[in-house]
């Protein structure tokens, strides 16, 4: 990606810096902890240290960026409380928007999802958490956007959106939860294509958010014992 501040689309400087910073935070390239040196920023973004500094600020407000006093701007480490939150609403919401789904999903839709399942399960060897996330993301939207309640939708991707703030990359801490992901998919699949009734469908996905959540807080208590 390039760091110019010519950003194509007409962003400001300020702009393009804030969308670089933020695609390294939620990508995991700059990890919690890691200084944000506006100095060094400005030079590789070829500006002055103004525009890093309203970038920097806005990732603050997001919760992305942490500031303390003869220390600076740190990456945020991620936040538990949040992500158990926002875990639990979307095993609710998102499961009730893929039983509803379900009866609208196309058989392309479903050969989609089971081929991103598939790629999934491909890259379990050497995992990729960050790649695995956003395969995992995008299998999940294609089984819930045929959602014909817009306000269950809605809540969904705010939900995904919040753990996108929160970086979402459960499987850099769980990485043996990645198997049983896939194996997960694959029953949901089976019972959406097999024309189940919605309360199995629902009951499937939410057990398949809960035990990634679970597993996260397992990890969470173990981390801190």
């Amino acid at each position: 990606m390039s760091t110019t501040h010519e950003a194509a689309g007409g962003l400001s400087k300020s702009q393009h810096t804030y969308q670089v910073l933020k695609s390294r935070i939620t990508a995991g390239a700059y990890p919690a902890g890691h200084r944000l040196v506006l100095g060094s920023l400005a030079k590789e973004f070829d500006v002055s240290t103004v525009p890093v500094r309203e970038a920097v600020r806005l990732l603050q407000a997001e919760g992305l960026v942490h500031f303390e006093r003869n220390v600076g701007a740190t990456v945020a480490a991620i936040d538990p409380v949040g992500y158990e939150h926002t875990m639990q609403m979307l095993a609710i919401v998102e499961s009730a928007a893929t039983a509803l789904a379900a009866p609208h999903l196309t058989a392309d839709d479903l050969a989609e999802a089971g081929e991103l399942n598939d790629r999934m399960r491909a890259g379990l060897d050497q995992l990729e958490p960050v790649e695995f996330t956003r395969l995992n993301h995008e299998f999940h939207e294609i089984l819930y956007t045929r959602c014909p309640n817009p306000s269950l939708v809605d809540l969904v991707k705010k939900g995904w959106s919040q753990l996108a703030r929160i970086r979402d990359s459960t499987f850099s801490f769980v990485p043996a939860r990645a198997l049983a992901s896939v194996a997960e998919h694959d029953q949901l699949l089976d019972l959406i294509r097999s024309g189940s009734g919605a309360e199995w469908i629902e009951h499937c996905a939410r057990a398949h958010r809960s035990a990634t959540l679970d597993a996260f807080l397992s990890w969470e208590a173990d981390s801190h014992s």
